[in-house]
């Protein structure tokens, strides 16, 4: 019990035991107030017991978030993705928004505009000649 509900039985008993007539009007209205805080206490008191609950259970889904989060963004990880080769970065995209492909036959570096890339047309690699983009071979069931 909360101290609310103690204190609220307290009034009740000391109601009890003044022996009130419930035939007065002020008796009967000091009765039914009392009636009202105990079912004010007994609600106060669930709703305590639930919020205790949902406390716990946040608490819970907070430790296991920060579990995924360790797991998920683990800081050895994240210093090792950026310990790589720093021309990385290059390979793949120049200052200037053209993109830096490696042909799969010759194995130079070709620049290519993204905006005039289309992967429906072919693209010689100019170099060697070959095709940067070759088919892939369908899957066989």
């Amino acid at each position: 019990m909360s101290k609310l509900t103690d204190k609220i039985s307290y009034l009740q008993g000391m109601a009890e035991g003044m022996k009130l007539n419930p035939d007065e009007g002020a008796n009967r209205l000091i009765q039914g107030i009392l009636d009202v805080l105990g079912e004010i206490g007994t609600s106060f008191d669930a709703l305590a017991e639930a919020h205790g609950e949902l406390s716990e259970y946040v608490d819970s889904i907070d430790e296991d978030l920060a579990d995924l989060e360790a797991d998920l963004y683990d800081e050895e990880d994240a210093d090792d993705a950026y310990e790589g080769d720093e021309d990385d970065d290059e390979e793949d995209i120049d200052l200037n928004g053209a993109l830096l492909y490696e042909c799969p036959h010759c194995h130079e570096t070709v620049e290519l505009d993204p905006e005039e890339l289309d992967l429906e047309e072919e693209h010689p690699c100019p170099v060697c000649g070959q095709e940067l983009f070759p088919e892939l071979p369908e899957e066989v069931d």
